[in-house]
């Protein structure tokens, strides 16, 4: 059982920190006092879509598919055939990272969208590229 308890990190790390577990399928419990949690920190705990990755009917685990020094991309295979991409940068300044298409299973042709922003990104080829903040994540299900 994981216990969240919201304290003295970023939005970014909290953000990274729920990506992970949704991405590891892990249970999600918070441990905060829901009268005095900040807007934003309430917004990243009730996030439906990225929720859903966590929740989603195949119940698979994500997995690190890549990692390059201080970034890391995760790959959770989803029930629809699309998949939940994370792309972490635990290093000290905003990063460009791309993640390839047939390194995790997609055609060649894929449509992204943001879990966070609740935002269609569009349709790439062969490849998606996002800059990610320090200690932060992007997450995407690509399809």
């Amino acid at each position: 059982m994981l216990v969240v308890g919201l304290g003295k990190m970023t939005e970014d790390e909290y953000r990274t920190q729920m990506s992970l577990w949704c991405l590891l399928a892990a249970p999600l419990i918070a441990s905060v006092d829901l009268r005095k949690i900040s807007p934003e920190n309430l917004a990243i705990l009730t996030n439906s879509e990225v929720i859903a990755v966590d929740q989603e009917p195949a119940a698979t685990q994500g997995f690190r598919v890549g990692q390059e020094g201080p970034l890391e991309i995760w790959l959770k295979p989803l029930a629809d055939g699309s998949k939940a991409v994370g792309l972490f940068n635990r290093g000290d300044g905003v990063a460009p990272m791309t993640v390839h298409f047939k390194d995790v299973g997609v055609g060649e042709t894929a449509a992204v969208r943001d879990l966070w922003a609740h935002k269609d990104l569009g349709t790439f080829k062969d490849s998606y590229t996002a800059d990610v903040p320090h200690h932060g994540v992007v997450l995407v299900k690509i399809k």
